[in-house]
């Protein structure tokens, strides 16, 4: 965080008798009604307001106190739990209904014709996302390691070298566990299963792993001035808290309907503002978020990465949190900020397809060497780009995700015909690009005509 904390909104106690003629006073005003209304709808908090121009015999509480009646009165109610501080509320604005209509016909559409990926492609793109996600939310914690180095740790299996990199492969891990935990129930043990995965190796105290916090010694702290931004609720309540939460996550009652994603971000932002363990909340949060898109049939989630779009904006994520927390708990600054998140990696995913369909088109002269399968054709492009690279037998194994014999089978041939040669680093066998490399790319294309 660099920019300084937004100040809360002015106290909103409705006085009746001078606030009802505030209202009646300018009902019938076009011009105000009508800047209400747009505020309301773009969810501009106490400071955006504070910087603009008023209409004339309105200073900015004044106005300030207008939008706040009008989001009152129509607001969705949603009660967490019994304990002093759940009670929140959100307004599903006309852009909310929107967004969510589109994340319905995106998220859980066909992903071969709605997505654009190649027959055939979807795990290896799913692959990629799920480091994406898994890189980016340790960023967000601190991880100090860049993508290209760990995507090659993932893609290698080779052993994390420092905390950084430990925290990464905990988040893949988690990710891979979230899916194969989409049809459970949220119980208090399996976010904890989750956080022990996440923070596994990685925290000061190994107890804390999996465990909630026993004691108020955590703040949410800037950490460049050291600022408090926040500070969490007692641990005395984090029990109790949590099985709401749960129950919140699992409820199914058809007259008390929230709309998936709705709950979801919500889920997502709960964690956060308990803060239930010592650490890895933020990621434990997503995790969560992820899980129960999934758990909804929103299983296009898998394959983007919230988390990237997020570390582009870190200060944009705590404002979001912090206007929820300092205007009444009013959750709609945090939806309109993950929704914006959610429809930018959406389109990013897509682009991404639509880059790899046209690296696919580009593979049409290599397609014409004969002998040769579409991942051995692939391997040949990434020499192409990339003369000192090395490939190990896990590396192709878990970027095509096929098992360690055909990665195997498929680096030896290419040796053979001559692309490849292979040395040895310790006990592992590396492979990269032979001297002859081009004579034989040449040789092989001439064949192909």
């Amino acid at each position: 965080m660099s920019k300084a904390k937004p100040l809360p909104p002015p106290e909103n106690d409705f006085d009746f008798k001078n606030d009802i003629n505030l209202i009646i006073r300018h009902r019938t005003d076009l011009e105000v009604s009508q800047l209400v209304k747009e505020y309301n709808e773009r969810y501009l908090y106490w400071d955006e307001v504070q910087r603009r121009k008023m209409p004339e015999g309105l200073d900015h509480e004044s106005f300030w106190k207008l939008m706040k009646y009008y989001r009152l009165s129509r607001a969705n109610n949603i009660k967490i739990s019994d304990l002093p501080g759940f009670n929140f509320h959100y307004n599903m604005t006309d852009n909310i209904a929107k967004q969510l209509h589109r994340f319905d016909l995106n998220l859980g559409g066909v992903l071969e014709s709605s997505a654009n990926v190649p027959e055939g492609q979807s795990n290896k793109y799913m692959i990629s996302s799920l480091m994406e996600e898994a890189i980016a939310s340790s960023q967000l914690e601190g991880a100090a390691t860049t993508r290209k180095v760990a995507k090659e740790m993932l893609r290698s299996e080779r052993k994390p070298r420092n905390t950084s990199e430990r925290m990464i492969l905990n988040n893949y891990l988690t990710i891979q566990e979230v899916k194969k935990f989409s049809k459970s129930k949220l119980t208090p043990e399996l976010i904890c299963k989750f956080h022990k995965t996440i923070t596994d190796g990685t925290l000061d105290h190994p107890t804390t792993e999996g465990s909630f916090r026993t004691n108020n010694e955590v703040q949410v702290v800037d950490n460049i001035t050291g600022e408090v931004y926040y500070t969490p609720p007692n641990h005395e309540i984090i029990q109790k808290a949590i099985l709401d939460i749960c129950e919140f996550s699992n409820s199914q009652k058809g007259n008390d309907f929230i709309h998936p994603i709705i709950r979801a971000i919500t889920l997502h932002f709960l964690i956060g503002y308990l803060h239930p363990f010592v650490d890895g909340n933020g990621r434990t949060a997503r995790a969560l978020f992820y899980w129960h898109l999934l758990s909804k049939g929103y299983w296009l989630a898998e394959y983007i990465s919230i988390s990237k779009v997020i570390i582009e904006s870190p200060s944009q994520y705590s404002r979001a949190y912090i206007c929820t927390e300092d205007d009444q708990n009013d959750l709609t600054y945090f939806y309109h900020y993950n929704f914006k998140c959610l429809m930018k990696a959406t389109k990013q995913f897509r682009n991404y397809t639509v880059m790899k369909v046209r690296e696919k088109t580009k593979l049409y002269d290599l397609q014409r060497i004969k002998g040769l399968n579409e991942r051995q054709i692939e391997v040949i492009q990434k020499v192409q780009k990339e003369k000192h690279k090395f490939f190990s037998i896990k590396e192709i194994q878990n970027t095509f995700d096929i098992v360690y014999q055909t990665a195997r089978t498929d680096l030896l041939e290419l040796e053979k015909i001559g692309y490849l040669i292979q040395k040895k680093s310790g006990r592992k066998i590396l492979f990269h690009r032979s001297h002859d490399f081009d004579n034989v790319l040449k040789k092989g294309l001439k064949e192909g005509l």
